[in-house]
């Protein structure tokens, strides 16, 4: 069962013809509750900024068997566009308003001041798609802070923000985006997870994760502390590029093989995204399902023949003066809230289900340097460092997660252990 969305002006606005000098894009998004779930926490955006319009059509409604509604082709503003796929946690209701509540945020906060008389370029955007998703997580937390039946309450959000050629990647969490060139399908974003930190430890590999029992255990999320480490990375897109944003409750029961045939077979996004929802709930549907598919053409693109490998790589945004930056964004070390390892009950709120995602931080230290600020001055813009992998906010070393897992279980097991007795 698709969750039903109210359908608003497509980006671009679809009643008119796309520009022949512009991007054009054939997008389409679909979210389902799953076969498991009473409901749906997942959302998604899809939005142009230059006309501050979002919502597609996200084929939930009834068609009578024809099939979904089809694809819409716009054509990219001067001010670009954003995607994001944002998986809600929290039990009850609280993790779909988490959700929510992101894709508002991040939609408000990227539109805001802009106007026609002003040229965006890609360190704006770039640095106000980081912001916008900093300011929805600092708000996520003050929510579940006022409201008890909100408590733990969080969300992750993977967003794709366009301009020009340029496809810039914001993660938080384990949500997920690839791109699809010429047959080759990468994913462009790294999971923020205890899974994959163990993989890049060279705990585990890619065959045991699989099957690892904590694999729905993230690192950091928007709305469980009142700052949050954006992991910011970007492509260049070519003729013909497929952007797919995705939750985990496809990438989780989908294999990448199963993903990239159907990108590569279907005829255009809506098909796609209804084949993916589609093959997720036949294999198990445990967890809510959200996709964005988008085609890319047209305009400044170049042919993919002439393109380097795609790979993640990181942006690096210059240094940004004080002034504006957004002072008093975060809260005071008296007004955060602790959250031991040990005490999931009161803070990381225990998973309500099969498929079920909780966040965990590591242990501080609370004699260690301050991390540092993600614009504190670096390198020139575009530099990608590809031989390292840095997780934001996962500085832990390997004998160190290995504990946290065995603490974890150990946790886990006693807790078993305990309501069998009582």
């Amino acid at each position: 069962m698709t969750q039903p969305q109210t359908p608003t002006a497509a980006p671009g606005g679809s009643d008119s013809k796309p520009d022949a000098e512009g991007i054009r894009v054939q997008v389409f998004a679909r979210t389902d509750v799953g076969q498991i779930r009473e409901h749906n926490e997942d959302n998604f955006l899809v939005a142009d900024l230059t006309q501050k319009s979002r919502g597609l059509t996200d084929g939930s409604a009834d068609d009578g068997g024809a099939g979904p509604s089809s694809s819409r082709v716009v054509t990219i503003g001067r001010h670009g566009s954003v995607f994001a796929v944002c998986d809600g946690m929290g039990g009850a209701a609280a993790g779909e308003i988490a959700s929510q509540l992101a894709v508002d945020i991040v939609f408000e906060r990227l539109v805001d001041g802009l106007d026609g008389n002003r040229t965006f370029s890609r360190d704006d955007l770039a640095r106000r798609l980081v912001r916008a998703i900093e300011a929805a997580g600092l708000r996520i937390f003050q929510e579940a802070k006022v409201d008890r039946t909100r408590r733990g309450m969080g969300t992750t959000v993977t967003a794709a923000a366009l301009l020009d050629s340029y496809l810039f990647f914001a993660q938080v969490g384990d949500s997920r985006g690839y791109l699809l060139r010429q047959g080759q399908l990468v994913q462009l974003t790294r999971d923020q997870s205890l899974v994959n930190q163990l993989i890049e430890a060279g705990q585990l590999t890619e065959e045991e994760a699989e099957t690892f029992e904590h694999n729905n255990i993230i690192l950091q999320a928007l709305g469980t502390a009142d700052t949050v480490q954006v992991d910011l990375t970007f492509c260049e897109l070519r003729q013909g590029d497929t952007l797919l944003l995705c939750s985990d409750g496809l990438s989780g029961m989908v294999r990448f093989e199963d993903i990239r045939e159907v990108l590569r077979s279907a005829a255009d996004p809506a098909d796609a995204c209804q084949q993916l929802t589609d093959r997720a709930n036949q294999a198990g549907g445990h967890d809510n399902v959200t996709v964005i598919v988008a085609r890319f053409d047209g305009g400044p693109l170049t042919s993919a023949h002439e393109a380097e490998a795609l790979k993640y790589r990181k942006y690096v945004l210059p240094e940004e003066a004080t002034e504006g930056t957004e002072p008093g964004r975060r809260l005071t070390p008296e007004n955060a809230p602790v959250m031991p390892l040990g005490t999931p009950t009161s803070g990381l709120n225990l998973p309500q289900g099969l498929g079920s995602t909780f966040v965990f931080a590591p242990p501080q230290n609370p004699a260690a340097a301050p991390s540092p600020s993600p614009f504190s001055p670096r390198p020139p813009p575009l530099s990608s460092h590809d031989d390292e992998i840095d997780i934001p906010g996962t500085h832990v070393p390997p004998w160190v997660v290995v504990l946290i897992v065995v603490a974890v279980m150990g946790l886990l097991a006693a807790t078993a252990r305990f309501l069998l007795l009582d």
